[in-house]
């Protein structure tokens, strides 16, 4: 397959940035409990592709064991993620929770390195440091306001580790495994973790009002389908370092969406961070366009 150009590739991952950034909304939103958030926004998203799926269910019957053993992985690290994300916006603002989550480069770029021989530049990790200081610029509010927030925070922090995790092995089964596939798969491990979650925990699984029900169905086609999956798309050409790079966009966005909607402030240094966010992935991608063309493994191994 013919690899995109970097123009179609840095657009999915803008898309799916964007998609992204209204997970906090609609999580903020939904009076019920985290698992049973994150169990049924990965419920109805494999409900909405199984149509879809029926003509490429052939292809489990070829997946080796080694990557069904990574997919399983995959997808209890996302469901991990989740359950543990949710969680910490009981705690923390959804500025600061998702700025913390979206601190990806820092494990993305040792876990490329480390697994991918990835050649990280001194420009890239400028880049990054730029954007993280803006992370932490907007985040910085929290660390002073109160225990309970400092605990959402960790909690954010070790979901930005698991789903860090989840992109790696993204980036390495989407070389042999189709979108549709890996997806589908993913989710559905993912699903059934935080369902068996969700049950031991003795939580409810129906007695939810419509407008969470609507929360379940936001989550599963916005910030799932049109965010996760196209970003999954993205990471057969691109590193997971880039995607975790354009993660970054995600805090921006939320934060002007939690505004808007939950009349959130936004302190002067959250506009000051965003701006070194906005810069730091804004240098990162321009120096990735100027080495050319994309290839399977971006930057990975020869």
């Amino acid at each position: 397959m013919k690899p995109p150009s970097h123009t179609q590739a840095y657009a999915a991952l803008l898309v799916g940035a964007l998609a992204v950034s209204t997970s906090a909304v609609f999580v903020k939103w939904s009076q019920a409990p985290s698992a049973v958030i994150a169990f049924y926004r990965l419920f109805f998203a494999v409900i909405i592709m199984t149509p879809f799926f029926f003509h490429r269910i052939t292809e489990l019957k070829h997946i080796s064991r080694r990557d069904g053993l990574f997919s399983v992985c995959s997808g209890v690290l996302l469901a991990f993620h989740f359950i543990l994300w949710f969680e910490s916006l009981d705690y923390t603002s959804v500025a600061s929770s998702v700025v913390l989550v979206t601190l990806q480069p820092l494990f993305a770029f040792a876990g490329g390195a480390l697994f991918f021989r990835e050649r990280l530049t001194s420009g890239a990790v400028g880049s990054a440091v730029l954007a993280i200081v803006g992370s932490l610029l907007i985040s910085w509010g929290d660390f002073r306001i109160s225990g309970a927030a400092l605990y959402g925070d960790v909690l954010a922090l070790s979901a930005c580790a698991m789903v860090t995790a989840y992109w790696l092995f993204g980036q390495e089964l989407r070389q042999r495994l189709s979108l549709m596939t890996y997806t589908y798969l993913v989710y559905g491990i993912s699903a059934a973790t935080l369902y068996a979650y969700a049950v031991l925990s003795g939580f409810s699984l129906t007695a939810y009002p419509p407008r969470d029900w609507l929360c379940f169905l936001g989550l599963a086609i916005i910030p799932t389908l049109f965010g996760h999956s196209v970003m999954n798309w993205a990471v057969k050409w691109v590193s997971a370092s880039t995607v975790s790079m354009a993660i970054l966009f995600e805090p921006v966005g939320a934060s002007v969406l939690a505004y808007w909607l939950f009349g959130e402030s936004i302190r002067p240094l959250q506009w000051i961070g965003g701006i070194f966010i906005l810069t730091g992935i804004g240098l990162y991608l321009w120096e990735k366009n100027e080495k050319g063309t994309l290839t399977a493994q971006e930057g990975g191994r020869p």
